[in-house]
């Protein structure tokens, strides 16, 4: 395995002493991880979620997953040939981009790939994303899921989140005999259209997780070979 770079010295940029601190740690934490696996991995988990890291972090229980300020994990890997960690190293830190984290493991990159390519997760819709599904809520009572399930197999809404309907989300509801009612059908969204923060969280309210969140891979790092090879997995 071709030698690390360790009496380089690199500086971190200041900040205060609690921020400082947690930025050490994430920099050690890579140069440990550095040396410990052959692999590491560039993953880019813009919009990702707490349980999707926790469920990827325990499926690869032997293997390390990091994530931190793009800026901290780029100079622990180090972005140039001379303040570059491993040799040629400065290759793989050019493909980070967005939220980025590092998986460091020993297991083959087919078998990276062939997970992270199987791997999704269900997810609400992020403001300014594309709606899903077109979404209209029918007339009369409003129930908990909208129309997307059968009456018999839902529930009306709590009354206490009328106003909450009304006047945050705009949507034209009244109480009726205790009841969260419509008299007319109501649009939330058609399908394809960008959905602003509002219709956003109308089709959460209503339960709809009809996005779907991939990881992206945009390559790995070998440190038996010292090469980077993209891959630009889910990327499409």
């Amino acid at each position: 395995m071709p030698r690390s770079k360790r009496s380089k010295l690199v500086t971190l940029a200041q900040t205060d002493k609690k921020g400082r601190a947690n930025k050490e740690r994430i920099f050690d934490e890579v140069r440990e991880a550095l040396d410990s696996h052959r692999y590491v991995w560039l993953l880019l988990l813009d919009n990702v979620r707490t349980p999707v890291l926790q469920e990827i972090r325990t499926a690869w229980a032997g293997s390390k997953l990091l994530m931190g300020k793009r800026k901290v994990l780029e100079k622990a890997l180090g972005n140039t040939r001379e303040n570059e960690y491993k040799e040629n190293m400065y290759k793989f830190t050019k493909l980070c981009n967005g939220v980025t984290g590092l998986l460091f493991t020993d297991e083959t990159p087919e078998t990276v790939e062939e997970y992270f390519k199987a791997y999704e997760k269900a997810d609400f819709s992020r403001p300014n994303s594309k709606a899903p599904i077109s979404f209209t809520i029918p007339e009369g009572i409003v129930y908990s899921r909208g129309g997307q399930v059968p009456v018999e197999d839902d529930i009306p809404m709590v009354h206490s989140l009328e106003p909450t309907l009304r006047t945050k989300y705009e949507i034209p509801t009244k109480i009726k005999a205790g009841k969260i009612t419509l008299d007319a059908p109501y649009v939330v969204c058609q399908e394809g259209e960008t959905l602003d923060v509002r219709k956003a969280l109308i089709l959460k309210q209503f339960g709809i997780a009809a996005a779907v969140f991939k990881v992206k891979l945009a390559g790995y790092y070998d440190n038996e070979t010292s090469e980077t090879t993209e891959t630009k997995i889910n990327m499409e």
